[in-house]
Order: structure tokens, then sequence, then C-alpha cells
């Protein structure tokens, strides 16, 4: 026992554990992405560099 839980305690909150640093760290791949909203190539116009960004 570790802080009074026994094993199944643990293995139960494992994916609940799981589950939440994969969403922080989905949370902060997002955050990082919008440094590049607007600059790609592929997406980006033809016309002139004075236009207000799409989002």
């Amino acid at each position: 026992m570790v802080f009074g839980l026994d094993k199944r305690a643990l293995w139960g909150a494992l994916p609940l554990l799981g589950f939440a640093i994969g969403h922080f760290l989905d949370k902060k791949e997002t955050e990082r992405m919008t440094l590049f909203r607007d600059k790609s190539a592929l997406y980006g116009s033809s016309g002139s560099g004075d236009k207000e960004p799409s989002w």
C-alpha cells in the first residue's frame, strides 16, 4: 500500500493520469502551432503581405 491506497486504486488512476498528461501536451502543441498560423507557403495567398490574419 502506498499512501493508504491498494493496487486496484492505483491501476484505476493510471489511465486518468495518462489522459491528463496527454491533454496537457496536446494543449501545449496547439499553442506552439499558432506561431505558424498563416505563414505556410502552401496555404498563403499570392496577394500583398499587408493582409490581416485569417483568424
